[in-house]
């Protein structure tokens, strides 16, 4: 039976497929994404290669820039939670979408600000803010968003007595629960990130007496790879709740931020919601809740990462050792492994995959996908069906544009790999692959070591 890899079967909400919207067979059956066959870019740029289709991008961002116009009459702001996958061509291709940028680091914040993106578009978010990270937010003039009472200490220290206030938003932690891995659960109470609702309103009385600082909204985001919609409609109606809290005590709060969190097909079982019914649930429970306080509507800001850039992305690996188990089981190894995808090891993370050349034919064999690092973990995919392999062939990874690159590692000293942006049958190049001699750059040897010998 030949899979379905769902090339393209739902054209306006990417994350519902398992590939790329341009995912094709040429004549021969080899793979194409965006208009380039991919046996020629592995030949080309080499493996591990992550390649990502700017199309299914570009269409998920449509996507959620236009259920936002449809759905809530307010004004709305997506920004793009750059932990997903960080680079400036990113930034420059959400920049020209309309969108903003979610950062946590300086690393991130300057990803932005030389990746075009506008500064009044960036937030900077994070439990534990270092001194040059919020200093570099203040000299852009970069909302800040206000996790802990730390935050505001240091912010406290650095902001002039004379000076114009910084614009913040404060996160809540809502006390919702929903069925994802535990690791990615940030909205329970139980969790590292934002205030307790219990202490949300003693902080807005404290910070009524602080000029330095002006709340300019509120922030909550529950978790990732979601697939149910009622928490985010919970979520909705207890942050508007907050807003109301926050404005009787005369807070100028113009801004919701409801984070992000919707999931993405990983594998032929997954389901998850499409953007627009993830937007019209939580735009039409605003609404709904405002018109019952007779507030007038926030702006509405949301923060998704994977569900944009999760399936315009894949990894392409070749294939190399193969040992068989008698009645047991068969390993086949990529010349990849957690390093490039940490995932699968750290959550468990389920993929699909399948062989460039051989795409379309039946599959005879179950093997298990492994990776070339020293670790017994570093399992890709459990009992993977694929036709009869042989070492060098080139093998797609399916979904890998979120938290691939950006979790990657050096495990092993492997170099990260290259990352190839398709359009239009044209392959550019936006992150180099990193060179093994230039894994030592950072390596310092005392002189009373290298006199030892």
């Amino acid at each position: 039976m030949t899979q379905n890899y769902g090339f393209g079967t739902c054209l306006d909400s990417p994350n519902k497929n398992l590939a790329p919207l341009v995912t094709t067979l040429d004549r021969e059956g080899q793979l194409e994404i965006g208009g380039c066959c991919l046996t020629a870019l592995a030949n080309q740029y080499g493996t591990p290669l992550y390649v990502l289709d700017e199309l299914t991008l570009r269409t998920a961002c449509k996507a959620y820039r236009d259920s936002l116009i449809e759905f809530y009459p307010g004004i709305s702001l997506p920004l793009y939670a750059s932990k997903a996958n960080s680079c400036r061509a990113l930034s420059y291709i959400l920049a020209s979408e309309g969108f903003g940028w979610d950062a946590v680091s300086s690393g991130e914040l300057l990803t932005a600000l030389e990746g075009n993106m506008p500064t009044q578009r960036i937030l900077l978010h994070g439990n534990n803010k270092s001194l040059h990270e919020l200093n570099l937010a203040l000299k852009h003039r970069i909302t800040i968003v206000i996790d802990n009472v730390y935050d505001l200490q240091m912010l406290a220290q650095l902001i002039p007595n004379n000076g114009p206030p910084a614009s913040v938003m404060l996160r809540v932690t809502p006390g919702i629960e929903c069925h994802t891995h535990e690791y990615i659960r940030t909205g329970r109470l139980n969790s590292k990130f934002g205030f307790n609702l219990n202490e949300i309103e003693d902080i807005l009385r404290w910070l009524i007496g602080c000029p330095w600082i002006q709340v300019t909204g509120l922030h909550a985001h529950i978790g990732s790879q979601i697939f149910e919609l009622q928490p985010h409609h919970d979520l909705a109606r207890i942050m508007i709740d907050m807003i109301k809290l926050a404005r009787s005590m005369g807070h100028p709060l113009v801004d919701l931020n409801i984070g992000g969190g919707l999931g993405i097909r990983y594998t032929e079982s997954d389901c998850p919601p499409s953007i627009q019914s993830w937007i019209k649930t939580i735009a039409k429970t605003i609404v709904l809740k405002c018109k019952e306080y007779n507030l007038r509507l926030p702006r509405l800001l949301c923060e998704p990462g994977r569900s944009l850039v999760g399936t315009a992305g894949i990894t392409l690996y070749t294939l190399g050792s193969r040992k068989e188990i008698t009645g047991i089981k068969t390993y086949v190894s990529v010349d990849g492994g957690m390093s490039d995808n940490p995932r699968r090891i750290t959550y468990k993370s389920n993929y699909t995959a399948c062989l460039v050349n051989q795409a379309n034919l039946d599959y005879q064999k179950n093997i298990t996908l492994v990776g070339k690092h020293c670790e017994s973990g570093d399992v890709l995919i459990e009992d993977l069906s694929l036709p009869i392999s042989k070492p060098g062939d080139i093998l797609i990874v399916f979904g890998t544009g979120a938290y691939n690159m950006s979790m990657s590692s050096n495990y092993n000293r492997v170099p990260r790999p290259s990352t190839i942006l398709v359009a239009s049958s044209k392959a550019d190049l936006i992150q180099l692959r990193e060179q093994p001699d230039e894994l030592l750059y950072h390596d310092v040897v005392p002189p009373r070591l290298s006199t030892l010998y």
